[in-house]
């Protein structure tokens, strides 16, 4: 809807870029949003990304061996947590943020919309926000990462410990997840306030229409959307959902035998 407004020059867009007029005449101080703006440059977004794909890819590798040496103790195959390709996350992480030029060119090109006032010179287009999109990608897969390979980081520590009974592995999941939920929730927060900084400062300093960071962060959703469903499909592997099945039937048999 965002894009036909725009590419259709309907209401919305009328409204949109006198919205826009009134926040770059605002009262936020130019500095910190040239700041917060810069921070949707490539320059700046891709190191950060390449840092947590490198730490978050070495804690998936590291708890790989882990698990490789508990199952050659027999223990391993009992636990089905350790990550079988544990470079799918980073790996896809990085083809994310590599999408999106893929993506907005395009788009751009298509759309043609003209700037705010201070681009006028610009031959450019700038529905969605390139900055915009690099930005949500690049931070929000960032902060994704974090989150995963802390909870395999406390459930690694865990499955070196020893072989453990069904019962005792539920329960270590769920302390696994009441122990990682302020961090999840304190980086979705990070998160989600530095990219609506970056949104504002890209409008304040008028950079953009404020369609065009919204409907970069769209475009920025369905991406980790796809990033999201690509590692719970395929980055545990099929050995860890084996081991899981099998760890579940024996829980199962011993019931029945219980009861028998």
């Amino acid at each position: 809807m965002l894009t036909w407004q725009v590419a259709g020059h309907g209401p919305l867009r009328a409204l949109d870029e006198r919205l826009g007029r009134t926040l770059a005449a605002g009262s936020i101080p130019s500095g910190a949003a040239e700041l917060f703006a810069d921070l949707g440059n490539t320059a700046v977004a891709l190191p950060v990304l390449l840092v947590v794909m490198v730490w978050t890819g070495w804690l998936g590798w590291r708890g790989q061996r882990r698990s490789r040496g508990t199952d050659e103790d027999g223990e391993g195959a009992a636990l089905g947590s350790a990550p079988v390709r544990w470079w799918l996350p980073p790996l896809a992480a990085g083809l994310a943020l590599a999408a999106v030029p893929a993506l907005v060119v395009p788009l751009k090109l298509w759309i043609a919309r003209p700037g705010p006032p201070r681009m006028a010179g610009d031959p450019a287009a700038f529905y969605p926000s390139g900055h915009g999109a690099t930005a949500a990608v690049a931070y929000g897969v960032a902060g994704l990462l974090l989150i995963r390979g802390l909870r395999g980081r406390h459930g690694g520590d865990g499955a070196a410990a020893g072989p453990r009974t069904p019962a005792a592995a539920t329960t270590d999941r769920a302390t696994t997840t009441a122990t990682a939920a302020p961090t999840t929730v304190a980086l979705a927060v990070a998160v989600v306030l530095l990219n609506a900084g970056v949104g504002l400062g890209l409008v304040r300093r008028g950079y953009h229409w404020p369609l065009d960071v919204l409907g970069s962060w769209c475009l920025a959703g369905v991406l980790l959307a796809v990033w999201c469903a690509v590692c719970d499909r395929w980055a545990a592997g099929s050995g860890g959902r084996a081991a899981r099945g099998r760890t579940t039937g024996e829980a199962e048999a011993e019931a029945g035998a219980d009861g028998a």
